[in-house]
């Protein structure tokens, strides 16, 4: 029987772990899977392992394993990787799957462009926008990035749009606020690329606060859960399945 194992990041803040489950919750709907269950990287649990055990206590034989996260750096790359092949030898009946994590989509922009007007401002074609990133020390973070942000511009027709980091990686989110708001923008768009909440967006919150800015500084939600996110999350599961769809059924016999 097939299962499908969400691998989120983890999170000390509980209401991160919350918003991540629940986001799972309202996915699995959309996954045609009789199995699905979510566990932690780190920092909480059910671990990787733990969340291995409850699919296959449940009769799972193959293991598409999702991990939740926005794009392909260190964590998809190596570390769950790493832990799946550590964890593999107790369960030497299953098969496994590796799917990609979200990656640059052009959904992942048209939600960014909805946060943006669900504030009920007007979007000022000389706006300055400044897309906020977790940031990561691999290079195909900030190259994805500069994808999203090219993506950005292509869509919105917005010609001033900027890339911050919260930590390891340049430019820092802190530094491009500053930069952005000595320019005196009429507007200045600050959009977090975070699926949840969490502790980051009450440091974009303070360092906008402490800005004394005379321009119009707009904080948008982050990502959050969007319906968009649970297709992309359909198509990933879907491309790591070697019958080719998870629907798959046998017309012979």
């Amino acid at each position: 029987m097939k299962a499908v194992l969400y691998v989120c990041h983890g999170s000390r803040v509980r209401k991160g772990r919350e918003e991540a489950l629940a986001f799972i919750e309202r996915t699995k709907p959309f996954i045609d899977v009789p199995i699905q269950e979510a566990c932690f990287l780190e920092l909480a649990e059910p671990t990787i392992e733990q969340g291995i055990a409850h699919c296959v206590a449940q009769g799972a034989t193959e293991i598409i394993v999702f991990p939740f996260l926005l794009l392909a750096a260190g964590h998809a790359k190596k570390d769950i990787p790493l832990e799946l092949e550590k964890v593999k030898f107790s369960f030497p009946s299953v098969t496994f799957h590796y799917a990609q994590p979200l990656g640059v989509h052009e959904a992942m922009v048209d939600i960014l462009v909805e946060r943006m007007k669900e504030t009920g401002h007007p979007i000022l074609p000389n706006a300055s926008i400044l897309i906020v990133g977790r940031g990561s020390s691999d290079p195909q973070t900030t190259a994805d990035f500069a994808a999203i942000r090219d993506l950005f511009r292509y869509k919105t027709k917005l010609m001033d749009v900027n890339i911050g980091y919260l930590a390891a990686a340049a430019p820092s989110f802190q530094e491009e606020l500053i930069r952005l708001n000595e320019q005196k923008p009429t507007q200045l768009w600050v959009l977090p690329y975070l699926l949840f909440t969490g502790i980051l967006s009450k440091t974009l919150e303070k360092e906008i606060r402490s800005l004394n800015s005379k321009s119009f500084v707009i904080l948008t939600r982050c990502l959050g859960y969007h319906p968009f996110i649970s297709q992309i999350i359909k198509d990933r599961i879907q491309e790591a399945d070697p019958t080719g769809g998870y629907a798959y059924v046998s017309h012979h016999g």
